[in-house]
């Protein structure tokens, strides 16, 4: 016979790993955005409130606000989420390069961006505004 408890055991050690791997994660990008938001002279706490935050987030890229709409319609969010992100980088000072890895990588680029030596130096036009 099998014993099914010791799978069950064992299945929520691992259930319980991933959630706390999650939950770093998650711990980790909430850090890295409050860090970006204050280096762009706006209240890191705004990360923290859904919505709000993404309209933060476009005031740093200096894109409208308008441009929250853009982020309900799906697939066009996609790629209004990349265009974001390149502002983002661009007004730090970063590369086309960087923003792949923003948009594959997010949980590594973003601290990367938050903790490292990038300043905020918002642009003067973007070519999509």
């Amino acid at each position: 016979m099998h014993d099914s408890s010791a799978g069950s055991a064992g299945g929520a050690i691992v259930g319980l790993f991933f959630l706390f791997i999650q939950l770093g994660i998650a711990v980790a990008m909430i850090a890295a955005l409050w860090r970006i938001f204050t280096k762009a002279g706006q209240p890191g706490w705004a990360c923290l409130i859904p919505i709000y935050n993404v309209y933060i987030l476009l005031k740093i890229a200096g894109k409208p606000g308008w441009w929250l709409i853009l982020f309900l319609i799906p697939i066009v969010n996609i790629v209004v989420a990349i265009l974001v992100a390149l502002a983002v980088a661009e007004n730090f000072g970063k590369s086309g390069g960087f923003v792949i890895g923003m948009v594959l990588l997010p949980m590594i680029f973003y601290p990367i961006l938050a903790f490292g030596d990038a300043q905020y130096s918002p642009t003067a036009t973007h070519p999509l505004v």
